[in-house]
């Protein structure tokens, strides 16, 4: 065996199961039946609209103005270092970006002002666990938000 077949055969090995990762990536989410995207059956996903008790969480509370709150959520997400990437009609959708391997995670809001409510969705865009990553970050989002809307 040549050392250009050595080569070949290692960048194969290297690069397949990067590809088969990256495969596994989903799209990005957004609205389904005026709800935000389901939660997928992998643990790394929470959303504050799941009926699966092992992604759910609370959604955001707030009293008063919908549109203070709305604005505090967006000043939350940027103090976070999320990229606002969408936002219409009482929706929002941020991404994330991981500082060691760049993989991107998504946050969509949905607001509900009727109810005082701000229902939350954080899902990794690849791979199949988040080790917990996107509830933490909800509640250190949830945290942020609470301490700035009561200023």
């Amino acid at each position: 065996m040549n050392s250009t077949t050595l080569k070949r055969i290692i960048i194969l090995f290297v690069s397949a199961p990067l590809l088969i990762f990256l495969s596994c990536s989903s799209k990005t989410p957004e609205m389904v039946d005026g709800k935000l995207m389901p939660c997928p059956k992998s643990p790394n996903c929470v959303s504050s609209e799941s009926e699966n008790t092992a992604s759910q969480i609370e959604p955001f509370t707030f009293h008063g103005s919908p549109e203070k709150a709305w604005s505090v959520l967006k000043d939350s997400i940027v103090e976070m270092n999320g990229n606002i990437q969408d936002e219409k009609n009482g929706y929002l959708r941020a991404t994330f970006t991981s500082r060691l391997f760049r993989f991107v995670d998504d946050l969509e809001c949905r607001m509900v002002s009727a109810k005082g409510v701000i229902h939350i969705r954080s899902g990794s865009r690849t791979g199949y666990s988040d080790f917990g990553v996107n509830k933490k970050r909800v509640e250190e989002l949830r945290s942020i938000f609470n301490k700035m809307k009561n200023k």
